[in-house]
């Protein structure tokens, strides 16, 4: 029974790319919820499969990567409760023309290769303004300008007629929210949106975001390797590590009761400030193993962990823990 709470509802999720070396597995049974108005952090090293898990919600895949197993179901209309899958939906057909940049929009991790530099910012807000709403060029146009100026753009007037390469990247960041933003959709997916940006920026961003969700009323899926930044903005957190969910629960139970090793781990490489002692920053032992090396039928975190069971981590797949109704952690070390 799907929850009318819920924008979004991922259940049992995998995706596999055929490759020529063979399968390859970049989402392997990810299950979990976007409640409508609350923000999801998905956090992990690069390579967990994070940005393959967003692309599919929109099926914008690449050719060699295939849904083998599971739904993603979304709930297009907010005065209803049905939703559509969106697995089961052709990439190239009506349903998903009409969810993406409507209902489902999506911010790129760089928007100076997002945008198009041959046409003007304007331009391409004017377009997906007119294929997604009944306005005239006009009413596009005045709907750019008063977006731009929403996300804090100055001049925004002008603005609107300059090309991506004119403005700088903070300004570059707050145009791509403002196209995402412009049709009123109910779920963003924020892909890394901060990356490339200094710190005071990057908190200019997030204070944006923070305020236009709630001015908007809307759903953000935030994806990160920055646990700093995630612990800002987030409701509930994901930890990803090699395509699984390890750990997932609300932001106060993952960053005051963090119980996967890969999850203690990850914040204990957090950098702190005002530390005055000299001891080296903590990092996690070992590499992510390669594509065609990931371990099968057993922790993928094994032989990274500190707290490894020989005989038990790296010959089974391990249980799952529910701590609380939120939290629930994927590991032997809770297991009865």
């Amino acid at each position: 029974m799907n929850d009318a709470n819920n924008v979004l509802e991922i259940k049992n999720l995998s995706i596999v790319f055929n490759l020529r070396e063979g399968k390859l597995r970049a989402v392997d049974g990810i299950s979990f919820n976007i409640p409508k108005n609350k923000t999801v952090g998905i956090v992990g090293e690069s390579g967990s499969g994070k940005s393959v898990l967003a692309q599919s919600f929109l099926k914008i895949l690449p050719t060699t990567a295939e849904i083998s197993n599971g739904e993603i179901l979304f709930q297009k209309d907010k005065e209803s409760s049905d939703f559509i899958d969106i697995s089961k939906q052709n990439p190239n057909g009506r349903i998903m023309a009409g969810i993406r940049g409507k209902d489902v929009s999506y911010i790129f991790q760089e928007p100076m290769s997002a945008f198009s530099t041959l046409h003007t910012i304007g331009a391409q807000m004017i377009e997906c303004l007119r294929i997604h709403t009944d306005m005239n060029k006009k009413e596009a146009r005045e709907r750019s300008i008063e977006m731009l100026d929403k996300v804090g753009i100055s001049n925004p007037s002008r603005r609107v007629d300059q090309y991506s390469f004119e403005l700088s990247g903070g300004m570059r960041q707050r145009a791509m929210i403002a196209l995402a933003l412009s049709t009123n959709p109910s779920l963003i997916i924020a892909d890394e949106p901060t990356t490339s940006l200094d710190v005071t920026i990057q908190a200019q961003i997030l204070k944006l975001m923070q305020d236009m969700q709630e001015e908007l009323g809307m759903s953000i899926m935030f994806i990160t390797h920055n646990l700093g930044v995630v612990a800002q903005i987030a409701d509930n957190i994901q930890v990803m590590y090699l395509g699984k969910v390890m750990e997932s629960g609300t932001a106060e139970e993952i960053f005051y009761e963090p119980r996967h090793p890969y999850t203690v781990n990850l914040l204990k490489s957090i950098p702190k400030i005002g530390k005055k002692d000299k001891t080296r920053l903590a990092s996690i032992p070992g590499q992510a193993p390669g594509p065609f090396d990931r371990p099968v039928g057993c922790c993928k975190f094994y032989n990274r962990c500190t707290d490894f069971m020989p005989g038990i981590c790296d010959k089974k797949e391990p249980e799952v823990t529910q701590f609380s109704d939120t939290h629930r952690v994927i590991c032997w070390k809770y297991s009865k």
